[in-house]
């Protein structure tokens, strides 16, 4: 057991934005008492996700204030309950986007959690609305609120905590957690297997995430990405075979139907017509990030080749656990930049600039 007592919630520090706009701030909030079926982490990182900067700004609608962002999360087992038995104290331990769902759905029934037909709890900006859940309340409004990975320690039911391999350094492994699953999941899904020549479109968190992922699968890469200054690095770094600029049409002409399959990561407002003629007879259009505006599509871009544009979200747990195996099996991770706590601010408007290869990493015991 930790040095807190099973019978009592806790104090923790966290660090939150009191509302839209505002700065981080260490604060003081309360973790549950550990129940028999959970996984005290004391966490050691959680890195930055895009999204974070979404919530925290308010951008995608109702917001819990005060917030704790994270969901990239990478500890260290510090106590477990009773009935736990995938866990020991001392394990790595990780925890990503979802902390529960209803677990009585078709989805939850079949490992998708991430496409729980209630809505799955999310690890922060969401509230302890199901029945089994502690901090429940027939108020909906009086369920607790969920506090993610910028603290330093988080209590979960181990259904919802993923084993990390230890070769997987902490820090790099937080990002998997969320970056790499939302890729992995659909590269399974999809099909994606060796020598099939696949596109990825964007070159941040989650583009280099697929590029490593595609690249292990066997699969000829290709990057697209605005401008050059990426491109030294897309090819001896990640080892994509080839490197577009987005911006150069020649480029985007001598790329015509070579392509099988689009990753595409990115989160700004873009033209999908230019990366659908990139697309050979059958191709695939796997769509990650979320622009702020719809999507507008020539109908003739998808029939007169059957081509097809589809969706994926992260993963369940089990699809979670596969993942990370994987990575240890073939020392995938994710490239980051350790910052302290008092950094997150800053490290919002570069991630937002696109100034960070490829995840911040918060050391939230800095």
């Amino acid at each position: 057991m930790s040095l807190n007592t099973r019978n009592n919630n806790f104090k923790t520090v966290a660090w939150s934005c009191a509302k839209s706009g505002d700065k981080f701030k260490k604060i003081s909030i309360i973790r549950r008492a550990i129940g028999d079926n959970d996984v005290h982490i004391s966490i050691k990182y959680a890195s930055i996700c895009h999204s974070d900067i979404h919530q925290a700004n308010g951008d995608w609608g109702s917001a819990i204030y005060p917030m704790v962002p994270g969901h990239e999360i990478a500890g260290v087992v510090a106590a477990i309950g009773k009935n736990v038995k995938k866990f020991k104290i001392g394990d790595h331990a990780g925890i990503g986007c979802m902390v529960d769902s209803c677990r009585n759905c078709k989805s939850c029934n079949n490992n998708q959690e991430n496409y729980c037909k209630k809505g799955a709890v999310l690890t922060y900006n969401s509230r302890m609305k199901f029945s089994h859940c502690p901090g429940y309340s027939e108020d909906p409004e009086k369920c607790e609120p969920t506090y993610g990975g910028y603290s330093k320690d988080i209590v979960c039911d181990e259904k919802f905590v993923c084993m990390i391999p230890t070769n997987i350094p902490l820090e790099n492994a937080a990002p998997l957690l969320c970056a790499g699953i939302t890729v992995y999941s659909p590269l399974i899904y999809y099909g994606i297997h060796k020598k099939m020549r696949i596109g990825v479109a964007g070159l941040g968190g989650l583009g280099s995430m697929a590029v490593k992922f595609t690249k292990a699968f066997g699969c000829n890469v290709t990057i697209f990405s605005r401008g050059n200054t990426k491109r030294e690095e897309a090819i001896t770094k990640l080892g994509a075979h080839r490197y577009i600029d987005s911006t150069n049409n020649e480029m985007l002409k001598s790329a015509h139907e070579s392509l099988d399959a689009i990753i595409n990561t990115i989160s700004a407002d873009h033209d999908l017509s230019i990366y659908m003629n990139t697309l050979d007879v059958n191709g695939k259009m796997i769509i990650l990030g979320a622009p702020p505006s719809p999507f507008s599509i020539n109908s003739f871009d998808l029939f007169l080749k059957r081509k097809s544009i589809v969706g994926s979200l992260i993963g369940g747990i089990h699809e979670t656990q596969e993942m990370l195996n994987f990575c240890g099996k073939n020392n995938i991770t994710c490239d980051v930049e350790v910052c302290k706590p008092d950094y997150i601010d800053k490290a919002y408007e570069r991630t937002v600039k696109g100034d960070v290869r490829w995840r911040f990493s918060i050391d939230v015991n800095a």
